[in-house]
């Protein structure tokens, strides 16, 4: 799978999970110049758990985002569709109980967490409506949504210079660095077709979520949406 506009096959985008999850994490690193590291504290302060809270890290990857959550006293099950992310997470973090599952139809009961955050890979899912669907029905009422995803720059100069990083500079640094760099130029355009943040911000509210509510982060590269469930 090359092109961001084509249908997200499921078993594709695992596939191409798969390949890069052995140098995920680094590759995630050189490529936003350290800027993950970040994103992930904002996550976590957007969360804001409490000692005892059970937090789903959907899309969790190799965990990395996940481990914060176990030094705040927080009970956190790491859920990804990638075995091999899966894989590479549990060697590197053995205590954590990573969960494989489709966020489209996620293994948990109903009103199950008391948070649930996705970063970086809602724009992955093949159906985002289901899949928001699905976090709002394993949360408890009240209970917190955030979602950190790549999203518009709202500076139009330096919106020009981020494409052209994302087009350009991207695949040359991804060879570089990426077990498999052909995936991210797929990444790179899955980025550009992405919807803007108030636009992500209707998609959540429509999906059952309330009091949805987004700030920029790095200029719009990201956008940390926050809502209750």
């Amino acid at each position: 799978m090359a092109r961001a506009e084509l249908d997200k096959r499921p078993t594709d985008v695992r596939r191409m999970f798969d390949e890069v999850a052995k140098r995920y994490d680094i590759t995630n690193d050189v490529l936003s110049l350290g800027q993950d590291r970040r994103w992930r504290r904002d996550v976590f302060r957007a969360i804001d758990p409490k000692p005892g809270d059970l937090v789903l890290d959907l899309a969790a990857g190799t965990g990395t985002s996940s481990a914060p959550f176990v030094g705040a006293g927080a009970v956190v099950v790491p859920c990804d569709f990638s075995l091999g992310m899966l894989q590479v997470g549990k060697q590197a973090r053995p205590h954590l109980p990573f969960v494989a599952g489709d966020a489209t139809r996620l293994p948990f009961a109903d009103d199950s967490f008391d948070a649930v955050t996705i970063s970086f890979g809602l724009r992955n899912v093949v159906d985002h409506a289901a899949a928001l669907a699905e976090m709002h029905r394993v949360t408890r009422p009240g209970g917190t949504l955030v979602v950190c995803e790549f999203s518009h720059p709202t500076w139009s100069p330096f919106r020009t210079v981020y494409v052209e990083y994302l087009m350009r500079a991207l695949p040359p640094v991804a060879t570089a660095v990426s077990s498999s760099p052909d995936a991210y130029v797929y990444l790179a355009e899955s980025i550009r077709a992405w919807p803007d943040q108030a636009r992500l911000a209707t998609i959540i509210d429509e999906a059952g979520w309330s009091g949805v509510e987004w700030r920029n982060l790095s200029g719009g590269i990201v956008a940390l949406h926050r809502a209750t469930a």
